[in-house]
């Protein structure tokens, strides 16, 4: 069967090489692959790890349709918080947790900063109406979680909001794991020079200007500051019943796919057991929170 069946075109490398559709066309072995990459000055290996990932991203993401399926079936509510530095590589999970699945009975919630209005309320009024609604799974593109890192860096609350909403947290998410939704909770991990590394990249690419804000800067020179508060919320917030995964996330292919992982090997859908893919996160890659992890940010 020609390669052009299983394969799309895709950037096979960190700069602009793609091997596009008309490139695999009647290309029908991996001899022939190879030559190909070859007379484009293509480093081979990169190109086929890089395909050999997109094709096991195409398995998992067979899987996730049949986990949404399952949920849509069954009513059950499911919510996935992506948490992380700048940069981390959040939006771009959850676009491949995404890509195939039916936006009728998912959503991605990404809000904005407050209205005046939102200022005033309690702080997780404006959160609670974006909780996955029965038979829906909601992708929150950061969360409730911005008053425990983000917002006291920043100086967007006071210390005594930041107090309150550390004590409250496990209270909220306790009765969000009474009433039977499903959290689950990742913090994509990147160090200081990676982070930098893609700053660096989003000025240089006129696709990615939405994405530069004065907070980049901010994220490095309060590079600690930020770790001194995750670290808090990791302490008073990880919980048996809420528990953070990290998710080491300087190489994006990896962590993406092993974050689909995840969630595919914690919740329970028809049909996993006929996966034609490894359901198991690598360890190395994924890992619940402990005070002797070894952690890159």
């Amino acid at each position: 069967m020609p390669i052009t069946k299983k394969l799309k075109a895709v950037p096979i490398s960190k700069g602009s090489q793609t091997l596009t559709e008309a490139d695999l066309i009647g290309l029908t072995s991996k001899k022939g692959l190879i030559q190909l990459l070859k007379s484009k000055n293509i480093n081979t290996k990169i190109a086929l790890r890089t395909l050999r990932c997109e094709a096991e991203l195409r398995q998992l993401q067979i899987e996730l349709v049949k986990l949404q399926r399952d949920v849509q079936l069954t009513g059950r509510r499911v919510a996935i918080i992506f948490e992380g530095r700048d940069a981390a590589g959040k939006g771009g999970a959850i676009r491949r947790f995404t890509e195939h699945l039916n936006p009728r009975s998912m959503r991605v919630v990404a809000l904005p900063k407050p209205t005046e209005v939102e200022k005033g309320q309690w702080y997780f009024q404006r959160y609670v109406k974006h909780l996955p609604n029965p038979g829906e799974i909601a992708f929150f593109d950061r969360s409730w979680y911005n008053r425990a890192v983000v917002e006291p860096v920043m100086k967007f609350c006071t210390k005594t909001q930041h107090k309150i909403f550390m004590q409250q947290v496990p209270e909220f998410e306790h009765m969000l794991y009474e009433d039977n939704i499903d959290v689950i909770k990742f913090w994509f991990s990147i160090s200081k020079c990676e982070q930098k590394r893609r700053f660096e990249r989003r000025v240089k690419n006129p696709l990615k200007q939405w994405k530069i804000s004065p907070v980049d800067d901010e994220a490095q020179v309060h590079w600690d500051l930020y770790t001194t508060y995750k670290e808090e919320m990791f302490s008073k917030t990880h919980t048996s019943y809420s528990p953070w995964v990290i998710v080491k996330a300087n190489s994006k292919i990896k962590a993406r796919l092993e974050a689909i992982r995840h969630v595919l090997n914690t919740l329970p859908y028809k049909g996993k057991d006929e996966s034609k893919v490894s359901l198991h996160p690598d360890p190395a890659i994924v890992l619940r929170f402990h005070r002797r992890s070894k952690v890159i940010d």
